[in-house]
């Protein structure tokens, strides 16, 4: 009942009756004042006056399913919205929902991840309410071996949303960092359950720094949020819904299109290319200049001799980004 009020209230300009919500849901009176207290402890400003009823004055920076899908033009990502006050992670959240059957393009946001994590098992800090938090979870027919493609489109699908709603020159550190001025502002970690040549289902995990206004010692140096670009706060859902947006626009291409490409577009916004990098994979180092990114993902290094190597995983450091 909150939602469908809460929606109500948000179609009328002006005081909506407590008698016009009743008849119009079948309730009582004393059932809207619950649900409208109910609202207002989420953080909602509701006005309420004896003659003229409720009117919705302020709209608080919650990641709820109402706030998330008002307005959503997608026609799957985000059409179920499951928001919590904490998890463990929504990675793991997404991984569970998906063993037990849930639809592709479900959405699953937190406001603080006691064990939110990165690549190669790396903790993420992700305090309540100075964040975006949040996991896809997909069911691409498509082989194993493309997954890293998500990874990419996931990339681009975020920093196109980021540019289109904030202005700042967000950029692509490959393959799943979204930098501004070299330092990072998203990370993205995809992980998927497969069998040998199908996937039952794929987590596309997406981690952005958007209001904090320090970070710890030890990453303030690589670490960077909207906030400190802008200096301004940012409401949160609609960078969500542009996201989703974003991204569902592309996924849907790559999956339907066999001449799709988003290789192109992701290269122009690759601040990686053209600068010297290194490879750390397993006990060998791959140094020189990151020269392409292949039509299927890999960023391509040529070595000072000449030599060139696809590389599809490893830590890959890149001269200038994060003061390295």
């Amino acid at each position: 009942m909150q939602e469908k009020i809460l929606q109500m209230l948000r179609e009328k300009e002006g005081y909506l009756s407590g008698e016009q919500i009743s008849k119009q849901l079948g309730v009582s009176r004393s059932a809207i004042w619950k649900a409208v207290n109910a609202l207002r402890q989420e953080g909602y400003r509701i006005d309420s006056s004896t003659n003229k009823g409720y009117k919705l004055e302020t709209i608080p920076d919650i990641l709820t399913a109402p706030e998330i899908q008002h307005g959503l033009s997608t026609h799957t990502m985000g059409k179920k919205v499951v928001s919590l006050k904490e998890v463990d992670s929504t990675n793991e959240e997404a991984k569970r929902q998906g063993a037990k059957g849930a639809p592709e393009g479900a959405v699953f946001l937190a406001e603080h991840q006691t064990g939110g994590k990165g690549r190669l098992g790396r903790k993420w800090v992700s305090l309540p309410g100075e964040g975006i938090w949040m996991s896809i979870l997909l069911r691409p027919e498509i082989p194993p071996y493309e997954i890293p493609q998500i990874t990419l489109l996931t990339g681009l699908a975020v920093c196109r949303a980021i540019r289109s709603v904030t202005g700042c020159d967000a950029l692509i550190k490959w393959p799943n960092d979204i930098i501004i001025h070299g330092k990072k502002l998203v990370g993205i970690l995809t992980e998927l359950v497969a069998e040998a040549d199908c996937i039952n289902y794929a987590v596309t995990g997406i981690g952005i720094n958007v209001n904090q206004k320090q970070f710890p010692n030890e990453i303030a140096h690589k670490a960077t949020s909207l906030f400190l670009e802008t200096q301004r706060r940012w409401a949160r859902a609609p960078l969500v819904q542009k996201i989703l947006e974003s991204f569902e626009e592309a996924y849907d291409s790559f999956l339907t299109e066999v001449s799709f490409d988003f290789i192109t577009p992701y290269k122009e916004l690759c601040v990686s290319l053209g600068r010297e990098v290194s490879v750390q994979r397993g006990e060998q180092v791959i140094r020189g200049r990151a020269a392409d990114i292949s039509k299927t993902g890999e960023l391509v290094v040529q070595t000072p001799e000449g030599a060139f190597y696809p590389i599809n995983s490893g830590e890959v450091t890149v001269q200038g980004i994060y003061g390295e």
